[in-house]
């Protein structure tokens, strides 16, 4: 049964349930190109598509800097069917300093028309992560006095719940989700001793939108927020061009702490190859040469492929 609802009603509640958190947020594993990896960032987007896609994303951050962020994300997303049912699979292994955690995540969702373009999505994660810290590697704080750094983490396993909203229109989209709502403990590089401590929730805004600029120029600009009380806001806005559905290049900023430049190019009907290149604007710059990040998304159509102008 189709549930009308006004598509102003839905982005000025997801807005306001946004702007009433504190705007501080703690990093967590985060991607340049998170407008072609939306599954990473909410489960309700699951299944939007239509068909199945598979992604595959490598990110080597602050090149030249000992012991800097390293991410690999293998993704499966899916659509069920008629039922409005979505399914995926989100496996990211992520290294910083002594730190490595392995992420295992299922998300599903389930899509409510809301009219005639309209679409509202709700999903769930659910899964865990695999939590190894080595204080021998590479940490010049690691008093051997000190209880904090006396003994290893070795597999120990945090489960996973989590939750999104999503809705979306063929030019048009927002997204609120909360990765996990479990408190657990997690590496901290953000404390001068680069400790243990205990998370705190975290909150993701996406949105984007999509002009025809000419029929064969597209123009897509997006911002991806995430919050969390205690720590600054990790903003994230960019811009990309779409050219005969097939070249694709753009730029992004992150809110006091890089800029980017996105290229990407359709293979074939199928495969999507994008690569981003960030260059640190904060105080990390004098001691590492950039970020690369490529990512590889292939799709498997159901039925013969759609036009559409979202790209997303």
């Amino acid at each position: 049964m189709r549930l009308f609802l006004s598509s102003k009603a839905i982005l000025l509640l997801l807005l306001s349930i946004f702007v009433q958190i504190n705007v501080f947020s703690q990093q967590d594993p985060h991607y340049t190109q998170y407008m072609l990896n939306t599954m990473s960032v909410n489960p309700a987007y699951v299944g939007s598509k239509g068909h199945t896609v598979l992604t595959a994303l490598g990110r080597t951050q602050w090149v030249g800097f000992d012991g800097a962020p390293d991410t690999q994300t293998l993704s499966y997303d899916t659509s069920l069917g008629l039922n409005r049912v979505g399914l995926g699979f989100n496996l990211v292994n992520d290294k910083l300093g002594p730190s490595h955690e392995l992420y295992l995540d299922g998300n599903v969702s389930y899509t409510i028309e809301t009219g005639e373009e309209g679409n509202l999505a709700f999903g769930l994660k659910l899964g865990g992560r695999i939590l190894n810290v080595d204080w021998s590697i590479g940490n010049p704080n690691g008093d051997g006095n000190d209880p904090s750094f006396a003994q290893n983490i070795v597999n120990r396993f945090l489960p996973t719940v989590g939750a999104g909203i999503y809705y979306y229109e063929p030019e048009w989209y927002i997204g609120l989700s909360v990765p996990n709502f479990l408190r657990q403990e997690h590496y901290d590089a953000q404390r001068a001793s680069g400790e243990v401590a205990v998370e705190r929730l975290h909150y993701f805004l996406i949105a984007g939108y999509v002009f025809d600029i000419s029929d064969d120029i597209k123009f897509k600009p997006a911002a991806l927020a995430k919050v969390v009380f205690g720590a600054p806001m990790s903003l994230d806005i960019s811009a990309n061009f779409l050219f005969s559905e097939r070249f694709r290049v753009g730029a992004a900023w992150r809110w006091d702490d890089s800029i980017a430049a996105l290229l990407g190019v359709q293979v074939s009907e199928s495969l999507h190859i994008g690569y981003a290149y960030d260059l640190t604007t904060s105080n990390y710059n004098v001691v590492n040469s950039g970020t690369h990040e490529v990512l590889l998304r292939y799709e498997i159509f159901k039925q013969a492929r759609i036009k559409s102008p979202r790209f997303f």
